[in-house]
């Protein structure tokens, strides 16, 4: 694989999309607006006492510090060492490895920039959609973070640079094998010899672990099988693959940090799954069409490795789908990719208004008849188009998200809903269809939409000042857990509509 350093001019554009999601952060959940300066917001960092003002969008640019009396641009690494010395102040601690990982972010992003630049993207738009995220959370410091290994260990599992490859294939001897739900689909990816089942793992997965299963593989637990006969393309979860022929989705743990988490599949969440997924299947079945949910149908793993092998069996498009409809992953729609339909609408009212009518009903629905709270944000939430671009339908997954009353409060359950679906989702959409379409005000719509439903927190929702927004920043510095959600409050766009 050619790993030739990045050119300046990829990393002058690494160092744009990397500092767009950390000036999000900070500008979000520490630092203080003053006046504007023209085309550019200013603000105070409160604790090291520093000016800083960014080029004014959703996507904040050209980041520069006062000094001595002049403005000073700030690459990366600079805004990366003064958001460090902030952060030290305000939370009097140190932040471990965070600023490592801010700049393991920058360096993933000059890798896949590198990568797409020579890689052919796929022709089925929904697999573009899914591999198009360069900047992908739009509020987290460290959005693009692979774990701070090389390139050369992640770069071909990379859905941001193309990437497709098989899948390891391991035989698992069936006393030891854990498994609920139904797996029936993992038997047909290859074929394991007698007394064995098949456990397909992801090859990068396989790497990161594979010195711990060792003794497995010397008493005969566990065989290796080679790799599937077929290739799966990554999507935009990184690891969640898709087989388009098979139509099947497989979710796999991946001892990684990826933005807040490292993403295993952990063991608790395993065993939640069957009645977790019963109460959403239960949820879509009583909506009216064409709402779908991509079912997780149950988990296959290794008892002696129960969380490292755990691999996970999704439900594909097609069952659920309109005929003639495309789905499009809603963060790409954000993000832009070739073919956008948000960005190409002549009538970007009437696809907002379409859109609105296939998202927002099935999440409130879904919380106020069954108590069932979707983690509807922008990477979990697959909107289908007509052959015209205009959103027909909304297809919704990941269970692992999904939230159930009473085991958490009416409260905190409708917080979460509130800022999966509105803030990280319908606030980017609007923005990134606002920026496409210059005196669009997408608000009143979405206001109109929410005020349909009758739900006793509807009102508060359309007149409160304020919004709750996750503070990432915060969240990673002082190392809490990523499920421990904080919010601060963000200005309401739906009251001020």
């Amino acid at each position: 694989m050619d790993l030739k350093p990045p050119s300046d001019a990829v990393g002058r554009r690494a160092d744009a999309y990397a500092s767009a999601p950390l000036l999000n952060c900070l500008l979000r959940e520490v630092a203080e607006p003053l006046p504007a300066d023209g085309q550019y917001r200013v603000h105070r960092l409160p604790c090291t006492g520093r000016l800083l003002r960014v080029r004014a969008g959703r996507r904040p640019a050209d980041p520069q510090v006062r000094t001595a009396g002049t403005w000073r641009r700030l690459g990366h690494t600079e805004l990366v060492k003064l958001v460090a010395e902030e952060l030290r102040r305000h939370t009097g601690q140190p932040g471990d490895d965070l600023p490592a990982e801010m700049i393991d972010s920058r360096d993933t992003v000059a890798a896949l920039l590198t990568a797409r630049a020579r890689a052919a993207a796929p022709a089925d738009p929904y697999l573009r959609s899914e591999q198009s995220l360069i900047t992908g959370h739009p509020c987290h410091p460290a959005p693009k973070a692979r774990g701070g290994g090389p390139a050369a260990a992640w770069l071909p599992y990379a859905p941001e640079a193309h990437a497709r490859f098989p899948l390891a294939l391991l035989g698992v001897r069936a006393d030891q094998v854990a498994e609920e739900g139904d797996t029936r689909a993992l038997d047909a990816l290859g074929t394991a010899p007698p007394g064995y089942r098949l456990l397909p793992v992801h090859p990068w997965q396989l790497d990161l672990v594979g010195r711990d299963l060792a003794p497995a593989l010397a008493d005969g637990r566990l065989i290796g099988l080679g790799t599937t006969a077929f290739d799966t393309w990554p999507t935009a979860a990184i690891r969640t693959v898709y087989e388009p022929r098979r139509d099947l989705f497989l979710k796999f743990s991946l001892d990684v940090r990826v933005t807040n988490d490292v993403r295993r599949l952990w063991r608790h969440d395993l065993l939640a799954l069957g009645r977790t997924e019963t109460a959403v299947e239960r949820a879509f079945a009583t909506m009216e069409p064409p709402a779908a949910w991509l079912p997780d149908r149950g988990y296959r793993t290794a008892a002696f490795a129960f969380e490292e092998l755990a691999v996970l069996v999704r439900g594909g498009l097609r069952r659920g789908l309109l005929p003639a409809a495309t789905p499009l992953l809603a963060a790409a729609l954000a993000e832009g990719f070739e073919g956008c339909p948000l960005a190409a609408t002549d009538d970007p009212d009437t696809w907002w208004e379409a859109y609105l009518r296939q998202v927002v009903p099935p999440v409130l629905t879904a919380f106020a008849d069954h108590g069932v709270v979707l983690e509807a944000h922008l990477q979990n939430t697959l909107v289908a188009v007509d052959p015209a671009g205009l959103p027909v339908q909304a297809l919704f997954r990941d269970a692992e998200g999904v939230k159930l009353l009473p085991d958490v409060s009416r409260a905190a359950g409708w917080e979460r809903l509130v800022y999966c679906l509105v803030v990280n989702h319908l606030t980017e959409i609007a923005a990134a269809l606002a920026e496409h379409h210059p005196g669009l005000d997408p608000w009143p719509a979405a206001r109109r939409e929410l005020a349909r439903h009758d739900l006793p927190e509807i009102p508060a929702l359309l007149s409160s000042p304020s919004l709750p927004g996750k503070t990432n920043l915060l969240l990673r510095w002082t190392g809490a857990d990523g499920a421990a959600a904080r919010y601060l409050p963000l200005p309401n766009p739906l009251a001020a509509a």
